[in-house]
C-alpha cells in the first residue's frame, strides 16, 4: 500500500487536532458567554474530525509491511515496526517533526480578532477541500469529508460574520481586526502549496489543491470588501514548513501540554 494516503490523513487529522486544541484555550474565556459556548463547540468538532481521520490512518498504518514501517515516523516511540498503532498514540505519542500540520493552526491565539482570522483563513480552505473530497473514490473519506463538512460550512459562516461585524464596526474593532488579517496573511500560502501527500487529493476526486487557490481567494476577498477591511497583497512572501514537519515553537508548548498525562503515565486510561 502506498503511504501517501497515510500522510494524507495525518496531514488533516494534525490540522483538526492542534487548531482544536488551540480553540479549546478559549473554553471559560471567551468574551461573552455564547460566543464561548460556540467556540467550545467548535473545538469539539475538530477533535471529532481529527478522530474520524486518526482512527483510519492507524488501520493503515497498521497494515504496512515492517520496513514500511520502521522509516514512517522518526519518534522514538514508534521505533518498533510490531506496534500498532490507536488514534491515541498518533495523537499523543508523536514528537513535533512528526506533525504535519499547518503553520497557521499553531499560532497563538492573540486577542479576539487574531482568534477570529486564523479560523477565517482556515475555515474558507476547509470548507472547499471537505468539500472536494467528499466525492472521493475512497468511500471512507468521502464519508469523513460529508459529516465534516456540515460543521465546516457553520465555521466559515461563524468567522466570516465576525470579520464582518469586527471590521465594520467601531474605528478601534476595525484597526484590530485589520492588524490580525495582516499578521496572519503569510500563514495563508501554505494552505495551497501541494505536499507529497496532496497528490491524494487529485488522484482521490481529480482536483488538485492549486486549483482551489481561486476560489479560496474570491470567497475570503468577498468578506473582507463587506467587512470594509484592506486585503494584503497576494504576492506577498509567505511561510512555509509545517506540512513537512518545521514548525514554530508554538507548536512545542501545544504538545507539551495536549501531552502531558500520556507522557508522564504512558498507557493510562480513564
Amino acid at each position: 500500500m502506498s503511504t501517501k494516503k497515510l500522510k494524507f490523513l495525518l496531514q488533516l487529522a494534525d490540522n483538526a487536532l492542534i487548531l482544536g486544541h488551540r480553540i479549546s484555550e478559549w473554553t471559560g474565556h471567551g468574551p461573552v458567554l455564547e460566543q464561548d459556548i460556540a467556540l467550545t463547540n467548535t473545538a469539539l468538532d475538530h477533535l471529532g474530525q481529527a478522530r474520524a481521520l486518526y482512527q483510519y490512518a492507524a488501520g493503515l498504518y497498521n497494515g504496512l509491511e515492517a520496513a514500511d514501517k520502521q522509516d514512517f515516523f522518526s519518534s522514538p516511540a514508534f521505533a518498533d515496526p510490531e506496534m500498532n498503532v490507536t488514534e491515541d498514540s498518533l495523537a499523543y505519542l508523536r514528537d513535533s517533526w512528526d506533525f504535519r500540520n499547518l503553520l497557521l493552526c499553531e499560532q497563538p491565539n492573540g486577542d479576539w480578532a487574531v482568534t477570529v482570522a486564523r479560523s477565517f483563513f482556515y475555515d474558507h480552505f476547509s470548507y472547499l477541500l471537505f468539500s472536494t473530497l467528499s466525492n472521493a473514490s475512497d468511500a471512507t473519506i468521502a464519508a469523513i469529508a460529508a459529516k465534516s463538512l456540515k460543521e465546516v460550512s457553520y465555521h466559515r459562516r461563524w468567522s466570516s460574520e465576525w470579520v464582518i461585524r469586527l471590521g465594520d464596526g467601531t474605528d478601534l474593532s476595525k484597526e484590530k481586526m485589520q492588524y490580525a488579517i495582516d499578521e496572519l496573511w503569510s500563514f495563508t500560502g501554505e494552505l495551497f502549496l501541494p505536499s507529497e501527500a496532496d497528490m491524494v487529493l487529485e488522484a482521490e476526486t481529480g482536483c488538485s489543491l492549486s486549483s482551489l487557490k481561486s476560489q479560496w481567494a474570491t470567497s475570503v476577498n468577498q468578506v473582507l470588501e463587506e467587512a470594509t477591511l484592506t486585503a494584503p497583497a497576494a504576492d506577498a512572501w509567505m511561510q512555509t514548513g509545517g506540512k513537512t514537519g518545521t514548525h514554530t515553537e508554538h507548536l512545542g508548548y501545544v504538545l507539551a501540554e495536549l501531552q502531558f498525562m500520556q507522557r508522564a503515565y504512558p498507557g493510562l486510561e480513564w
